[in-house]
């Protein structure tokens, strides 16, 4: 029987991830943001761009944790039903969020940060259950290639060659308008739309390949350390060259944003791996891995209090709304306030989600 070792890094990265996202998605004042806690509007990156990647990355890498173990008591087709069972919930729960409170189904988003979670996760664990690491590596290989080939030379019907230098003109947001029904993030496509959920994959199986690297039984802590700072410095040199060819562009999750997030969040898991698991100082970050082993739980409740927090629907103002005007003594710059109502925001989030890790409560979706 294989032995498996927690990493509690990988716990804390996941829910610094869930941190940052509600951080991003809840700031005081979208009036006033820092230019760092926002996402490139088109081609480009800025960090905020790393936090999704980075944890449809670790899903890819607890996946290899995950069914490893439970492959040891459960047979494929148990298995099947729970990752099938597993990614409809999380769907589901995706469009929930999207329709509460007002539950206006004609304009319903299919698509979505959580859906894209469930299907990244359902595919990948799927393709690991069935397919062999060489197997995964040609998919890697064959989603981003093709996908560059498509986005950037062959022709769209009507359009003519793709222009990557604006939204309208791509492949992605052609398919989204025709495939997709419903409301869409940005009119006629979006970010989380059909296409681009394929690169998107792509990034959940380079995760895996980090899962089977720290699933090394041969290899010491130290020498899986130094595979992951090797692939992590590979790809992003891969996705700096690619760049150039197919533009990094998380809108479309363009190949080179693929390779170069999977790239950070490669080696910001080694590090982790160093400081938490080699040098011991994993019980100092006891926020973030409240947070990281609660992770879906911890979003979600952050959409739910959505309504209570920012809303005007109860109070008849947001609190949001409140706090900026009533905090704005001079003091400080409006953009730091927003920051802090954010933080505050997580820290309110916090509570119940460091609770249940004290009760050791793990609500799995």
């Amino acid at each position: 029987m294989k032995t498996h070792q927690r990493l509690i890094a990988l716990d804390i990265l996941r829910g610094l991830t869930i941190m940052f996202m509600i951080i991003v998605n809840d700031p005081g004042s979208w009036a006033h943001v820092y230019p760092i806690l926002l996402h490139a509007d088109w081609n480009g990156i800025t960090p905020t761009d790393y936090i999704f990647p980075m944890f449809l990355f670790i899903v890819g890498s607890s996946i290899v944790l995950s069914l490893d173990k439970q492959k040891e008591r459960l047979d494929h087709s148990a298995l099947i039903r729970k990752i099938l069972w597993r990614s409809t919930k999380i769907y589901a729960v995706g469009l929930f969020l999207w329709l509460y409170p007002s539950f206006d189904f004609e304009r319903i988003r299919w698509v979505g940060v959580l859906p894209r979670i469930a299907i990244v996760y359902g595919v990948c664990a799927l393709l690991y259950l069935f397919t062999s690491m060489k197997t995964q590596l040609k998919i890697i290989v064959g989603i981003l290639v093709g996908y560059t080939i498509l986005m950037v030379y062959v022709p769209i019907p009507g359009l003519g060659t793709p222009d990557l230098s604006v939204p309208e003109k791509n492949w992605a947001n052609y398919l989204d308008s025709l495939l997709i029904p419903g409301r869409m993030w940005k009119g006629t496509w979006d970010p989380e739309g059909f296409l681009s959920t394929f690169p998107a994959i792509a990034t959940g199986l380079l995760g895996i390949r980090v899962g089977t690297i720290l699933q090394q039984q041969l290899h010491t802590l130290q020498h899986k350390l130094v595979q992951l700072f090797l692939l992590g410095t590979l790809l992003l040199f891969l996705g700096d060259i690619s760049q150039y060819i197919f533009p990094l562009n998380k809108s479309i999750w363009s190949s080179s944003f693929t390779l170069v997030t999977s790239g950070i969040s490669c080696l910001c898991l080694a590090g982790c791996i160093y400081l938490c698991d080699i040098k011991g100082w994993g019980s100092r970050f006891k926020v973030p891995l409240a947070f990281g082993m609660n992770a879906i739980f911890s979003y979600v409740l952050a959409g739910l209090l959505y309504l209570f927090i920012y809303s005007d629907r109860l109070w008849g103002v947001g609190l949001d709304e409140l706090y900026m005007k009533h905090l704005d003594w001079g003091l400080f710059s409006k953009k730091f306030l927003s920051l802090s109502y954010a933080i505050l925001y997580v820290g309110l989030i916090w509570v119940p989600t460091h609770y249940l890790y004290k009760r050791k409560i793990y609500i799995k979706l």
